[in-house]
């Protein structure tokens, strides 16, 4: 059995979760990983990382209340940014990352929104959403940060996600 630990993000995470991503083939940005870590010291976002070993492995981010979509108006926290290295995916690391994010949106709300991509590469937290009681808040699609008007043409890309919510 593995020992998953979850905690709060240091600084020392910025370089070790851009270089682990970049090794699985993926296009981290560093940037984004010091706003977060910035945002976080100044109680913008909590950043969650998990580490096996002392290792990170994944990490999840949690933002006071939604920015954009179908949520800004009644203020949800909202998950954002959630990913778990390949080699560590299916052992739970995921769930437990989402446990400790969940609990602490209760700080902020009774609910809890997120955004999940349609296209295959967010299969598996697309199922996992659903196993946890997320469901869709009903708008339909979004594409780059607006309803998708029906028939209109789209890419199947990150841009095209769907707001989830579920009662804490």
């Amino acid at each position: 059995m593995i020992m998953i630990t979850i905690r709060k993000m240091n600084v020392e995470d910025i370089d070790a979760l851009y270089d682990a991503f970049l090794k699985q083939g993926w296009h981290p940005n560093k940037e984004t990983y010091m706003k977060y870590f910035n945002q976080q010291e100044k109680g913008e976002r909590q950043v969650f990382v998990a580490e096996i070993n002392d290792i990170p492995v994944g990490y999840i981010t949690l933002v006071p209340k939604a920015k954009s979509g179908p949520f800004v108006d009644v203020g949800y926290p909202e998950l954002k940014d959630f990913n778990v290295l390949e080699a560590y995916q299916k052992r739970g690391i995921g769930t437990k990352l989402l446990d400790v994010a969940e609990y602490a949106a209760k700080q902020y709300s009774d609910f809890i929104s997120l955004a999940v991509g349609l296209h295959a590469g967010y299969g598996a937290a697309q199922r996992l959403y659903i196993k946890r009681g997320y469901i869709p808040d009903g708008s339909g699609v979004w594409y780059q940060d607006k309803v998708l008007t029906p028939y209109t043409s789209c890419m199947n890309d990150d841009d095209l996600i769907l707001y989830m919510c579920k009662r804490l």
